[in-house]
């Protein structure tokens, strides 16, 4: 499969800039892979396509504040700094991203804070615009933590070209976000309201939460046209004993088993049996699914309108099929869906 064929015209105005005013309002498309047939709902809808012991599955992970601004010693310069993951709690050590690059060399000191209250030395180069920090801070770690924190905004993505809001720290981030280490939200699952679980649950939907720390790696730009040789950024998984447990019994059930983003289905397909049972797992997956690509788990699946040329864009085309997901992102911009983080949703049955 060829990067190419992922290529659509997305005209600018329909990357959504901002959340629909409430979580469960935005616009849901659902696409029948046995009949073909698309259909125009809300989002609220989506219970009308599940039923008793039916199983969702979501990704707990939480967004933190990873964008900070800073200063470079001497020279002043403003400098960007994207928190990927902490190394070394003791030692305060981080991987980051660091924009301009090139100004940044190892033994320089980056300033944050209106008085300087936070220092970090770069201590050594991952990538070319990789850096590793050591936060030099003497108070305990939870103040160091709060400190740092206290300091960085949400990460929404550049593709969101807007002052981030204070609202943003509470729509980028789903309700059921437990466990801290996302560098971008699952956004699937921000179409999810508190009244909208409350009802899927009454109904007999089964829940299960996996973890997939999402990193960077999802907007990384693929720069080979042959898929096969495209690398994934690892990501971090985490999946329960109880987690396996609920999603094995709707398989076994032949209930339908839904994905509620591209990190869930890439989390499922990265622990499974030969049986098609998911099992408990404690790592890391670069799992990289694009078409064709025959999915021994879920069977349904939520997702966003994802940008042209994108793994998440891939990933949906191999579940719902090349063809029809092309189709479909076609009957989006014509029915002017909105793309992207905030944009609308789509459910492949």
């Amino acid at each position: 499969m060829k990067l190419s064929r992922f290529k659509y015209n997305l005209p600018e105005e329909l990357i959504a800039l901002h959340p629909a005013d409430n979580r469960d309002e935005s616009r849901l498309m659902v696409l029948n892979r046995q009949t073909k047939e698309i259909e125009h709902r809300i989002f609220k809808d989506v219970i009308e396509y599940f039923d008793d012991q039916d199983v969702m599955v979501f990704n707990n992970t939480k967004v933190f504040p990873a964008r900070l601004y800073g200063n470079k010693e001497k020279t002043g310069a403003e400098i960007e700094v994207f928190l990927l993951r902490e190394l070394n709690r003791e030692q305060r050590l981080w991987d980051v991203l660091v924009d301009p690059a090139r100004k940044i060399r190892i033994g320089n000191k980056l300033y944050f804070g209106d008085d300087d209250n936070l220092v970090a030395e770069v201590i050594d180069n991952t990538t070319s615009r990789g850096r590793t920090l050591r936060f030099l801070y003497d108070g305990s770690y939870e103040e160091f933590k709060e400190t740092l924190y206290g300091m960085g905004e949400t990460p929404l993505p550049k593709i969101i070209n807007r002052e981030v809001m204070p609202e943003d720290k509470e729509r980028y981030q789903t309700i059921y976000a437990k466990h801290e280490g996302a560098v971008a939200a699952p956004t699937a699952g921000m179409h999810f309201s508190r009244e909208l679980m409350k009802r899927l649950e009454i109904k007999g939907i089964d829940f299960s939460e996996i973890t997939l720390h999402v990193g960077l790696g999802n907007f990384r730009q693929v720069d080979v046209e042959d898929l096969t040789k495209h690398k994934m950024d690892s990501e971090q998984i985490f999946i329960t004993e109880d987690a396996t447990k609920i999603i094995n019994q709707g398989k076994d059930r032949k209930k339908r088993v839904c994905a509620v983003g591209t990190t869930v289905m890439r989390t499922l397909e990265s622990s499974v049996s030969t049986f098609g049972h998911v099992k408990p797992f404690e790592g890391w997956t670069n799992k990289f699914i694009f078409p064709p690509y025959e999915f021994q788990v879920a069977n349904s699946m939520i997702s966003n309108f994802h940008l042209p040329l994108s793994t998440l864009m891939m990933m949906s085309a191999a579940f719902g099929g090349y063809d029809f997901i092309m189709e479909a992102y076609d009957v989006a911009v014509k029915e002017k869906y909105r793309f992207g983080t905030y944009g609308d949703a789509m459910l492949i049955i």
